[in-house]
């Protein structure tokens, strides 16, 4: 029989008998990583836990966009730097990737992106990395430039890219098909339903951004490996008409599928479970905090430890407590920075009677 020789890892009640469902069999990296790969980083807000463990250990972060040399660590965290390897604010979707990318690429400018909010000037595809805004379109404009400019450099000294994918619902211009990490209106612009579209991805377009976006990387940097994750934080809102669960389970279900395909065809492209040990349902509710949704220190820690337990040669999990630059004004735990977590404030009150 088949199933006779397979390790105890591959049946459920043999993993229901350890403590810790054996989480140290969970992950078996195809990508060996040792101390000073370059990695850079970029995602959903989940993502931003990465950069910081990866600052901690003996892997180098990619800086492409750092923050002025005086610039406090509660100013800077607040104006989008040290999130990810360089300053894109949360990229949700694979289709925002893809988006990137091309820009960096061509140094492209959407007037679609070019929303007003009072008398400030907001990136739509990055409204939360000037929480104040711009003075002037032109500002706004030069302040694009830099950056594509460095998202372009950042993979030519990247030896690891990561990226978690987070959502498959967007929103987008009808014209140009643009897409912005948050809706029209929440944080800058105004909703337009003539002009404004709801998408919500399926398999097939989801894989087809995603490996669009992995070989521009490699036509960049031809030996650039790849790690995809998926994000264990449910949706905040489902613009689908669906029950958030409904949608979320959705969602996930998509971008795991999808991740699973890409890095089994692909032998420099791998899956790292983090999905499945926040959400698996040996854990219950035990990484989330008691909204549900968000994942706690533990969980979080748990992840990291999976992760970092596979890469003996790293030499243990890091201490990110070690490098917070101020801890008067840095302290760990922190909060994600999430433009979608916004959208709580849109859900209509309920009465009573």
């Amino acid at each position: 029989m088949p199933y006779s020789a397979l390790p105890p890892p591959a049946f459920w009640k043999r993993c229901r008998e350890s403590a810790d469902f054996r989480l140290d069999a969970i992950y078996d990296p195809k990508v060996t990583l040792r101390p000073g790969l370059r990695v850079a980083t970029a995602g959903s807000c989940f993502a931003q836990n990465i950069a910081t463990y990866v600052r901690a250990s003996s892997l180098s972060l990619v800086e492409a966009e750092p923050a002025p040399a005086l610039m406090r660590a509660d100013v800077a965290r607040r104006y989008g730097y040290g999130l990810f390897s360089a300053r894109y604010g949360n990229v949700y979707t694979a289709r925002q990737l893809r988006q990137l990318l091309e820009d960096a690429e061509n140094a492209t400018l959407h007037d679609a992106a070019i929303w007003r909010r009072g008398d400030v000037w907001i990136d739509a595809l990055r409204p939360n990395v000037e929480p104040e805004g711009f003075r002037t379109e032109a500002e706004l404009c030069a302040f694009r430039r830099d950056h594509l400019r460095r998202v372009r450099a950042m993979f030519d000294e990247t030896d690891v890219f990561v990226f978690t994918l987070g959502l498959t619902e967007c929103w987008a211009d009808r014209t140009s098909g643009l897409v912005f990490p948050t809706a029209p209106g929440v944080l800058g612009g105004h909703f337009d339903p003539d002009r404004h579209i709801f998408v919500n991805q399926g398999f097939a377009d989801v894989h087809e951004d995603l490996t669009e976006a992995i070989t521009r990387m490699r036509r960049w940097n031809p030996d650039l490996k790849v790690l995809l994750t998926v994000s264990p934080v449910p949706l905040t809102a489902t613009a689908s008409g669906a029950h958030i669960l409904y949608a979320t389970t959705y969602s996930k279900s998509v971008l795991r599928a999808v991740a699973g395909e890409v890095a089994a065809l692909d032998p420099d492209i791998d899956y790292v479970p983090s999905y499945e040990i926040i959400t698996g349902p040996p854990f219950g509710a035990r990484f989330y905090n008691d909204n549900l949704r968000t994942v706690t220190a533990e969980g979080v820690a748990t992840v990291m430890s999976v992760f970092f337990g596979a890469h003996p040669d790293l030499g243990g999990v890091p201490r990110p407590d070690k490098v917070i630059l101020d801890p008067e004004t840095d302290p760990a735990p922190q909060e994600d920075i999430c433009e979608e977590a916004l959208l709580e404030a849109f859900a209509p009150q309920e009465t009573t009677r």
